[in-house]
């Protein structure tokens, strides 16, 4: 007794085309999809707009240099997960910088979408003290910047490990 077999048609291999293109193009999409959605790990968000800004940051570092200030940081990632920056910032002469705006910044290199803002406050002359909740354990760019009257005086970017 023979086997029954049904023969290859042309609208079966049409539907198997189908499926088959079907298949990799969703797949494709589903890629491209998550491709675009994990970008993040790009230093600036428009680099078109960073080059029109880029000779007055040239500038801004020229005169901070000038300046000759000397700003320490140390940040310190507690057991619960948290992180404490202390920032002191002296001028040429050593004397302490009272007055300042500093703002800090932990940024992941490669994701940015984990970074986080750390908030400072002049605690005593010259010492600015900020803390961070849930900094997770890894490499960091610690970001300081000050203002004064609402310019721009002082910019710092530091690798940091955080255990």
């Amino acid at each position: 007794m023979a086997s029954a077999s049904k023969p290859l048609t042309g609208t079966k291999v049409f539907l198997m085309l189908v499926a088959f293109f079907g298949l990799v193009i969703g797949v494709n999409a589903t890629m491209m999809k998550l491709a675009i959605a994990t970008l993040p790990g790009t230093d600036v968000d428009s680099p078109y707009a960073a080059g029109l800004v880029y000779d007055r940051e040239i500038s801004a570092a020229q005169d901070q240099a000038l300046r000759k200030w000397k700003v320490n940081a140390h940040v310190e990632r507690h057991g619960d997960g948290g992180a404490a920056l202390q920032v002191e910032a002296r001028d040429a002469s050593g004397q302490p910088i009272a007055g300042l705006k500093f703002g800090g910044r932990l940024e992941r290199p490669t994701d940015k979408r984990a970074d986080l803002a750390v908030e400072l406050t002049e605690t005593g002359i010259g010492t600015y003290r900020g803390h961070a909740a849930a900094v997770a354990p890894g490499q960091w760019d610690l970001v300081i910047e000050g203002e004064a009257r609402g310019t721009r005086v002082f910019l710092s970017r530091n690798r940091v490990i955080l255990n």
